[in-house]
């Protein structure tokens, strides 16, 4: 076919891609097909079938008006999270305190277009999710790693040492932190917070994509007489929901005010919107397979023990374990044995997802299989 060659020998280093997108990879995580995945920190149980049918008659419902732009400020949405997060977060929270975008992805893209951009910096400290690096990039956000402890914890120290050298416009906290689980105490984010406003002030974005797993209550008090603190939070986790794409903030309105300056028209989709009320109408439900997933990784947390890995201390529903001379050839004779954990790049240590306990079960029996080599071998 004429063109082949040059189609073929025609690469994205070719094009004219912006210098600090060169040579970077995608994010996104091995999706195989083998007999039980848990690399993702999805949740394992599906909807429930009452809501399934709810979802199917609210969809039902807004398919009847697709011939018309879907409300734009997603109101009713924004004021049934609002009712959720006051109900379950220790702190009342109003429609005008939260927004809601596609995946918490996008309600920290549309904050770094706001508070970040070229000439500006974000900080995080890592190992941690990695996407707050990648939007960063992506929006000409200048981005620094700032330092955690050999425990995974956020030396504060030295934490409030990069803040105030590198006067950074966006702190990023996650907690529970992806990938080692750990919680941030309520403690060191106020005193980040404090950092960040001495230096700069900052925009202070505490990550609680997987708060609903821990064992303490959520940062949302905070958010009282601090404007410059957003929580940010998803439908992914706790609710099961990973293919609806829904996330949300909570902030102070003049927050919510600023990330609709740079939010496409529309963004949120009819049916996007009816999903998530849906969803949120059977809260207790969803919740409750919370619970037992709390309980299977407690169970896991355990039996990793028992068998002589290492564990970090987990607030999530994923568990960071090890430590392996090599990771990554742990990470495949694990999946040799049909199970596929996550492989984050952190040196010695592997993740997994709390799943089902037929599934954890099959896990523990792998890792368990390969302790054992492990021991002959060595």
């Amino acid at each position: 076919m004429e063109g082949t060659d040059e189609q073929v020998s025609f690469g994205i280093d070719d094009l004219p891609v912006r210098d600090e997108l060169r040579g970077k990879s995608p994010y996104g995580a091995p999706q195989l097909d083998v007999p039980v995945r848990l690399n993702t920190n999805e949740n394992p149980y599906p909807l429930p079938e009452p809501l399934v049918e709810r979802i199917a008659e609210r969809v039902r419902e807004a398919a009847r008006g697709l011939n018309r732009y879907p409300d734009r400020d997603a109101v009713e949405l924004r004021t049934e999270l609002a009712k959720y997060l006051t109900r379950t977060g220790g702190h009342p929270v109003g429609v005008d305190n939260v927004w809601a975008a596609n995946g918490s992805n996008e309600v920290i893209q549309q904050l770094l277009q706001t508070f970040g951009g070229p000439g500006r910096t974000a900080i995080g400290f890592e190992p941690s999710y990695s996407m707050h690096a990648l939007i960063a990039r992506s929006t000409g956000t200048g981005w620094i790693s700032g330092p955690r402890g050999e425990d995974f914890t956020i030396d504060l120290a030295a934490a409030e040492k990069a803040i105030a050298e590198h006067r950074p416009d966006v702190v990023f906290v996650t907690t529970p932190n992806n990938p080692t689980g750990n919680a941030v105490p309520r403690e060191t984010v106020l005193a980040l917070y404090e950092a960040a406003q001495a230096a700069r002030p900052s925009m202070v974005i505490v990550d609680e994509a997987y708060v609903e797993f821990s064992h303490g209550a959520s940062l949302l008090p905070l958010l009282d007489g601090r404007p410059n603190l957003v929580v940010s939070r998803t439908m992914s986790k706790a609710f099961g929901a990973a293919g609806l794409r829904l996330g949300y903030l909570a902030a102070h309105p003049a927050v919510v005010d600023a990330v609709q300056l740079v939010r496409l028209p529309y963004h949120l989709s009819a049916i996007t919107q009816a999903t998530a009320l849906a969803a949120l109408e059977h809260t207790d439900t969803l919740l409750g397979y919370v619970e037992q997933l709390k309980s299977e990784r407690d169970r896991l947390v355990a039996e990793l023990r028992a068998t002589g890995y290492e564990v970090t201390a987990s607030d999530a529903n994923f568990i960071q374990f090890g430590r392996f001379e090599d990771s990554h050839t742990a990470w495949q004779r694990i999946l040799d044995r049909g199970v596929l954990v996550r492989d984050n790049g952190v040196p010695g240590w592997l993740r997994v997802t709390a799943g089902t306990p037929e599934e954890n079960d099959a896990f523990l029996d792998a890792v368990r299989e390969l302790k054992k080599e492990q021991e002959q071998s060595g």
